[in-house]
């Protein structure tokens, strides 16, 4: 459950990522699209990285790395 939540959390990331490139690019207006596409960005990211920290603090994750 919670990697598919944090998967989730990452295709929306990057979902939001398209979509300023796209207001970037195709929008003509001084509006706040890109701005707002950049705090939606930030907030996914960040709720992503308390996922990932949740999951190792309970033990939902672990890292199998030998060092």
């Amino acid at each position: 459950m919670l990697k598919a939540a944090i998967v989730l959390m990452l295709l929306a990331t990057i979902a939001s990522l398209f979509s300023g490139l796209f207001f970037l690019v195709k929008d003509d207006s001084r509006g706040t699209r890109v701005v707002n596409a950049l705090t939606i960005r930030v907030v996914l990211t960040a709720i992503t990285v308390a996922l990932i920290a949740w999951g190792f603090y309970s033990g939902q994750l672990v890292s199998h790395v030998t060092w």
